[in-house]
């Protein structure tokens, strides 16, 4: 049988202890977009330095595979992992092609574990792990890719994990399964990439965006119990884009991206309040809200931002009335970060940064190069008037929000990330190839 990789824990840990850490949203990061689901972090003051021998307060060696951003809950620190096993699969075991689908990349022999893992945030100690699913893959995934990919998700009582194909997951937050959910079916992403299904939770409900090459879905599922409240079917491709769930005029909206449509569900029936076009290709990064208007982005094979009013009705068409609209630097896989009334966003998945004035979309730093930073997947973050963007080499460029490109640090790990930066009090969480780390200023 496949064994865990030991954890390895090289610097001493924080002294603080379990009561220390408080339990409400904005202490925490209980999703992959953070308290405020647009890359915010309002009550944290993380490190701007560090380095492999600096302010590491610990680093835990992960297993297998997965690019899913950690979240944070008071003191524990939640990751997802794929793991391939050791077990070939028998001819009779292997999970049949289907002949409509122009897939570039192929399926795995092997059997493959879906994992939770749970970690004590003050130490790095790995306080359980949960294999909630153990299948062989009917799709491989785009080489920078993972199969696990979706970041989880709390509402502070349990947990949610969601492997697309190969179940979704909720746990308490000792890793016992209440509910499961594995009949969703089969996701077929363009080209066979590979999946990445982030739940959203709001209240009573569970969203999962089921967006593929054919029989899109957004289904909502009662956070309680996982069976199923609506389902909407989506005229979309693939797009591993996830929801935002606003609260506007006494109805709770969830806007989803995509190539087709940019919509607007109601979250109590499922039906479409609004929808508007103008998106590229598979669009990956997340809508985010400001005041009473929604921002969506997307870089693939074109560019395209907008702010669509979240008070609109009907389809508003591809040229439709919206707040404004700009067409230029827009991000393909990392989603937009909101500083104040500043909308930061990098260009495709290169080191060019655009800054847009959210109200009017007026530009205020226009394509700037960040330095020392390639190629990016992970999504920026902002906490205590900073800006942290980290590339998939390991590099992280803190800049100081502005009017300008202040450069405040330029850190190094020799670890590959392509998870998101996560803020929570003195400390933030880098999710590597190889290693979860807790950087915090000694």
């Amino acid at each position: 049988m496949y064994r865990f990789a030991t954890l390895s824990l090289v610097l001493c840990a924080a002294t603080a202890t379990a009561a220390d850490f408080p339990k409400d949203a904005n202490n925490n990061w209980p999703s992959w977009r953070g308290p405020n689901a647009d890359g915010s972090a309002p009550k944290a003051d993380p490190p701007t330095k560090w380095d492999a021998k600096t302010n590491i307060a610990w680093k835990t060696e992960l297993s297998g595979k997965g690019s899913a951003t950690p979240i944070v809950w008071g003191d524990r620190v939640f990751v997802l992992t794929a793991i391939k096993t050791d077990r070939k699969a028998k001819p009779e075991e292997m999970p049949k092609p289907d002949p409509r689908f122009d897939v570039k990349t192929d399926p795995p022999t092997h059997f493959h574990k879906f994992v939770v893992l749970c970690f004590d945030r003050t130490s790095g100690k790995k306080l359980w792990e949960k294999v909630v699913s153990e299948m062989v893959p009917h799709e491989g995934t785009h080489v920078t890719h993972s199969y696990a990919a979706g970041s989880p998700t709390t509402d502070g009582k349990l947990l949610y994990a969601s492997f697309g194909s190969f179940g979704t997951f909720c746990l308490d937050f000792d890793g016992n399964v209440k509910w499961e959910r594995t009949d969703l079916g089969r996701m077929h992403t363009r080209l066979g990439w590979g999946e990445a299904v982030t739940p959203v939770v709001h209240g009573g409900a569970l969203l999962l965006n089921f967006d593929q090459e054919a029989d899109s879905k957004l289904y909502c599922l009662d956070a309680t119990t996982g069976k199923t409240k609506w389902a909407a079917k989506r005229d979309e491709k693939t797009t591993w884009a996830t929801p935002v769930v606003i609260d506007h005029g006494g109805k709770i909206q969830a806007v989803t991206n995509g190539t087709t449509r940019i919509r607007s569900y109601d979250l109590a029936t499922g039906e479409v309040v609004w929808q508007c076009g103008g998106m590229t290709v598979n669009p990956i990064p997340s809508p985010l809200r400001f005041g009473d208007s929604v921002i969506c982005v997307s870089g693939y094979r074109g560019a395209a931002a907008m702010s669509v009013p979240l008070g609109s009705t009907g389809d508003l068409g591809d040229k439709g009335k919206v707040n404004w609209r700009y067409a230029s630097g827009t991000p393909y896989v990392p989603s937009p970060v909101l500083v104040g009334e500043s909308l930061y966003f990098t260009s495709a998945n290169d080191s060019v940064l655009t800054v847009l004035n959210v109200k009017t979309g007026k530009v205020i730093i226009d394509k700037e190069r960040l330095p020392q930073v390639k190629s990016l997947y992970g999504s920026p973050i902002t906490a205590s008037g900073r800006v942290y963007f980290t590339d998939r080499s390991g590099t992280t460029v803190v800049l100081k929000a502005g009017d300008t490109l202040d450069v405040v640090a330029v850190n190094k790990l020799d670890d590959p990330i392509d998870a998101s930066p996560v803020a929570v009090g003195k400390q933030l969480f880098l999710r590597g190839e190889k290693y979860l780390y807790c950087i915090e200023t000694k």
